[in-house]
């Protein structure tokens, strides 16, 4: 029970309260996902994720200095399964984004699949790595730095299947 008469005030009490409740924790990510969701805690996959966004990115970095870890899940997309686009890209239609941003981790084990764009993109990113993830079958490259990106890392990847026949970027 609180008593405002007690040694410790009142407003100590309610002060304290709110610094514990506003610690931040890691986002779980499972099942569909249907508009762009914006990470801006760390985060990970509890369990795969079908991705049915049009047109925009499914996972989008929100903030710099945050981890995505897949946690040995699959991110997959609305791609064709065989082709990754039947032909053509979709503007847009990323897996995971990070764009603008500092230090950014994305860590496998897990899979990037079926993205009618990029699988993995690091656009104007620095800092930022991409370890032990796979990219499969995505339209464009399974993982693509770009923009005025530095000093990112990308190591034990495996990318298979990834660009089409007019775009064949392929790879990492």
């Amino acid at each position: 029970m609180l008593r405002a008469s007690s040694s410790r005030p009142f407003g100590f009490l309610v002060v304290t309260l709110l610094i514990c409740a506003g610690a931040a924790r890691a986002t779980d990510i499972g099942g569909v996902i249907s508009a762009t969701l914006t990470i801006t805690a760390d985060s990970r996959l509890v369990d795969d994720v079908t991705c049915t966004v049009t047109g925009a990115p499914c996972i989008a970095f929100g903030a710099s200095g945050l981890t995505l870890d897949l946690n040995g899940f699959s991110l997959t997309g609305r791609g064709d399964p065989q082709t990754g686009c039947s032909g053509a890209s979709t503007a847009g239609e990323i897996g995971i984004l990070a764009s603008g941003l500092k230090d950014v981790i994305i860590r496998g084990p897990g899979t990037v699949e079926l993205f009618r764009n990029f699988g993995i993109q690091l656009l104007n990113t620095t800092g930022g790595t991409i370890a032990d993830v796979t990219v499969a079958t995505n339209c464009m490259s399974g993982i693509f730095v770009s923009g005025g990106s530095a000093n990112n890392v990308v190591e034990r990847n495996v990318s298979i299947r990834n660009g089409h026949l007019t775009a064949a970027c392929g790879g990492i």
